[in-house]
This record gives C-alpha cells, structure tokens and sequence, in this order.
C-alpha cells in the first residue's frame, strides 16, 4: 500500500518552469524546495524599474494561452496584466533599408511591397500542396522554401527566426523547432490550408478570440515568477543554491552549495527545471558522473539586449507597432528592436520612448559579444537609417545572455536521447528543460505542469 500523506520533492531551478512545477505540486499537497542558483527568481526573465523606466532584460511579452490565463486567475494577479497597446497588431519587417508593414490578411498580402508579385503567387499557390511525410528531418529554410520559395525564407523566415530563437533558419531543425509545421504539412499539406482548419476548429469549440493575446504586467514580466514563489510557502524558495551532486536512490540525495556552504538534503523525488548548460554540469552519484555532459554542446549563441531611452522628438518614425525586425539580406548589425514604450504603457518616463534592440545570436555571435559603448556604436546608425533616431539615447541598459536560446538545429535528437535515458534509469527523476520542451514562455509554462504531473504520479505509488 502507498504510504499516504505528501511527499518531499526537489526542484531544481527557479525560473517559469521550475516555479509552477512546484506550485502545482504544493497545490497537489506535496513539501516542494526550490533551489535557484541566482539571487533572485525568474531565470531568463528580468526585469528592472529605475528612474521611470521599466526594462525587460529577456523576454518582453507573454501569450495569454488558456494554460497562462488559469495560472493568472489561481495566483489572482489578473488584474496586474498591462495589455498590449492598440498600434501592436502592426510588425514591420525591414526591406531596401526600411521598415516596411508585414501584411495582415490575404488582402494585404497581395498589395504589400514586402514581397515581389512572385513571391505572393507562390503563397496562394501554397494551398494546392497535398500532404507529405517525410521520412527524414530537413532544416526549417529548405522546408519553408518547398512551400513558398526562397524569397519568404529570406523576408520572412529568415527575420522571424532572428526575433524568436536568435537562430539560423538554414540550421535550424523544421522538426523540433517547429513541431507544429512538421504535424499540419503531414495532416494537411499545405500549410494554410492547416492555419485555416485551426482556426475553423477554434471557432467549432466556440474560442472566438483565436490567437492569445500578448501580455505583460504593470510592473513586468517578473511579476508572475515572483508571484508564484511567494505563493509557496515560506522557506520552500532557496536562492543563492546552486545543486552540484545528485545520487539516485530511495530518497534522493542532493548536495548543494551556498557560499562556502556544503549541504545535504533528501527527497522522494527530483524535478530538474534547467537550461542545457546547467544540466550538462550536474554531477550524478558518487563516482562523478556527468550524464548530461553531452547537453553543452547544445548550440547557445550570445544575445544582447540594449534597451535604450530618447527624448520623444528624437524618434521620426511613428513607433506605431511591435517592432521591426531584420532579414540577414539587409546586412545591419542588429537583429530587430521592439517599440518597447508603444507595446506596454509605463515602459518610459513622460515624453520620452523607450526601444530595445537585439543583437548577436547564431547570425553575428561576435556582436552579441561586445561591451555597452561598442555595442552601441553599432545599433546607432541602423537605428538613425532605419527609425529617423537623432542624438544620443538618454539612457541605456545593456543585458548581456552569453548563452541565451537553444537552438534546435538539424540533428537536435542526439541531445534528447541522454534525457530520456537518465529518466528510464531513475524513476523518480523528471526533466523540464528548454533544450527539450520549447522556448517559448508558454512553453515553459506547460513543461512545469507537464513535470508536476508525472511526478505526482511517481510519488502518489512510493
């Protein structure tokens, strides 16, 4: 018979994932610590409020996914949300040295200068494709260039993948980094043909609203992970803990540092809510065995984050949308800037606009490397061609991710395989990481209470 009554259970990582993992697993009536190795939670997501302005050092924004809006109402910080501002719906994409509108509907697509007179007859050509299986993986620019030619590759792919992974869409696995492709040309074949099935499927179940919205919150985006671990309760949240050792057993014993500190402790079961690089440095049992070590070749490109402050005057261009992103093509330094003031109100002081660029990734590794002062040598003069920006910023932030985003390149199936064989051979063990579940933060989201769950299950037979 089950022992009855809640278990002890470790969750390593304090980021999005690891966090509602162990919420869901509190509200299961389990014992959960949480050890984040940082001084605070939210890993990747960072915010900073400083002289009225309000800086995301990662993410900028949340889809309101089903799964997102639950966890809002449970925590209730619904009312916290900042909405995204009403010019959002617009992106521009750069081409020829300009932001030019990405359209919005087929109508659009057919008088937008962003594509040739080609390239929008081969999109409308796109819905005779039949399905397809393949039988072997193909990099997402091949597989999208089968569907709508080069041109999209290179004025759309090509952008969006810069802004999403910081990635290299002629590297990148069609496979893993977007699974849900991969499943509609199977289903479908064309791939419109499939977005219009979702989208008929949606209304059939009555989702008026289709695609979630875009969120943040008033103070940002660290709200929700600061949220969720004051929710615990006290002492389940270790900060400044970094887990070095694992040793698999009935319990579980982990070891971990604080300081000059060496502890111990003990568990029924472990949840692992790591990056790739943190996993492939875990020591398993005592002979000092790096199971994972495999996980640090996962490609992790630097990216930089420049979040810069002007005077409303020093901006020409309107800021009436998203953002603008920037195909390889048009040969600038950055990757894209977000109209960071026009999304989310008090993001900048009155009077004032605030843009956060990027820069770096799997495109120019060596630019997301470099120091404030260079790297903002360089974004200046594609800002000034590209948005009318006069002068100097009136204030700057830099966040520097020296490895910011897995990138699910071709052949990414040789860094799941060690995953899944380290949770066969230790029942008890579950593993939510990045590498592995999505990047994206409703991804994130969905992994933890995936791990909630399955651990859950494990504990509830012990």
């Amino acid at each position: 018979m089950p022992a009855p009554g809640p278990k002890n259970i470790a969750v390593v990582g304090g980021g999005l994932t690891g966090l509602t993992a162990a919420w869901r697993l509190h509200g299961a009536g389990h014992r959960v610590t949480v050890f984040e190795r940082g001084p605070q939670v939210g890993g990747a997501i960072v915010t900073t409020e400083r002289n009225g302005w309000l800086i995301e050092g990662g993410p900028n924004s949340l889809q309101e996914t089903a799964e997102v809006a639950a966890l809002l109402r449970e925590l209730g910080i619904a009312d916290q949300k900042a909405q995204v501002g009403p010019d959002a719906r617009k992106r521009f994409i750069v081409r020829h040295g300009r932001p030019v509108m990405v359209p919005l509907s087929p109508a659009g697509l057919l008088t937008s200068p962003l594509f040739s007179l080609g390239a929008r007859g081969r999109v409308l050509a796109e819905l005779l494709t039949r399905p397809r299986v393949r039988t072997t993986d193909v990099t997402l620019a091949s597989f999208i260039a089968a569907h709508f030619g080069r041109e999209i590759v290179d004025y759309a792919l090509n952008p969006f993948v810069g802004g999403i992974y910081a990635g290299d869409p002629d590297k990148l696995s069609a496979r893993y980094a977007f699974p849900r492709l991969w499943q509609l040309e199977r289903s479908h074949g064309s791939l419109l043909r499939g977005f219009r099935a979702e989208a008929a499927g949606r209304r059939a179940r009555g989702d008026a609203a289709g695609v979630a919205p875009i969120i943040s919150f008033r103070h940002g985006l660290q709200t929700l992970p600061r949220v969720l671990a004051a929710a615990l309760p006290p002492g389940s949240v270790q900060t400044d803990a970094t887990v070095t050792s694992l040793i698999p057993g009935r319990p579980w014993k982990l070891i971990w540092t604080r300081a000059d500190s060496v502890q111990t402790a003990e568990f029924d079961a472990v949840v692992l809510a790591l990056p790739a690089p943190a996993l492939a440095q875990l020591v398993f049992s005592t002979l000092g065995e790096r199971s994972l070590a495999s996980l640090d070749h996962v490609p992790q490109p630097p990216v930089s984050s420049l979040f810069l402050g002007f005077k409303r005057g020093q901006v020409a261009h309107p800021l009436d949308g998203f953002g603008a992103l920037v195909p390889a093509r048009e040969k600038r330094s950055i990757l894209g800037v977000l109209f960071s003031s026009s999304l989310f109100a008090g993001r900048a002081p009155d009077g004032h606009v605030a843009l956060t660029v990027f820069a770096g990734g799997m495109r120019q590794p060596e630019t997301g490397r470099l120091d404030t002062a260079a790297l903002l040598a360089r974004a200046l003069p594609d800002l000034r061609d590209l948005l009318g920006v006069a002068g100097e910023p009136v204030f700057t932030h830099h966040t520097f991710w020296p490895k910011a985003i897995p990138q699910y390149n071709l052949g990414h199936e040789r860094f799941l395989e060690p995953l899944s064989r380290l949770e066969a051979k230790h029942p008890g063990l579950c593993i939510a990481s990045n590498a592995r579940d999505g990047i994206s933060l409703p991804d994130c989201l969905n992994s933890g209470v995936a791990a909630a769950r399955k651990t859950g299950e494990f504990v509830s037979k012990l």
